[in-house]
């Protein structure tokens, strides 16, 4: 079964730590996505730029569109980056998911509906 994986984290947390702690979080993430995309497991997936570059797009139930900059929620926590995942089922894909090596991070997991 195919599940999604939203990585959230908060960029104050992620600002204050040090270019060499953010560089060995980035490490063990490289080497964790490397390890479980070659067991075929992680199908694909992508990090996010900032949520400063976010654009938003509403539109209300009378047809009109309203654009906007930055993200559509006010949150500390936000979606940084995304997996797509195959796995037998869900206790498997918490396993997974529980061995990710991003630091303090909040990652959810949804099914993927395929048609």
């Amino acid at each position: 079964m195919k599940y999604m994986v939203m990585i959230t984290g908060n960029d104050e947390d992620w600002d204050r730590l040090s270019e060499s702690e953010q560089q060995s979080i980035y490490q063990g993430v490289r080497t964790w996505w490397d390890e479980h995309s070659a067991a075929g497991e992680i199908l694909e997936g992508y990090q996010l730029q900032p949520t400063s570059t976010a654009t938003t797009v509403r539109r209300n139930p009378g047809g009109d569109v309203t654009v906007t900059d930055g993200p559509f929620i006010e949150a500390k926590e936000t979606v940084g980056g995304y997996g797509i995942i195959d796995m037998p089922d869900l206790d498997a894909a918490i396993r997974l998911v529980s061995s990710w090596p991003g630091g303090a991070n909040a990652l959810e997991i949804r099914p993927v509906i395929e048609r």
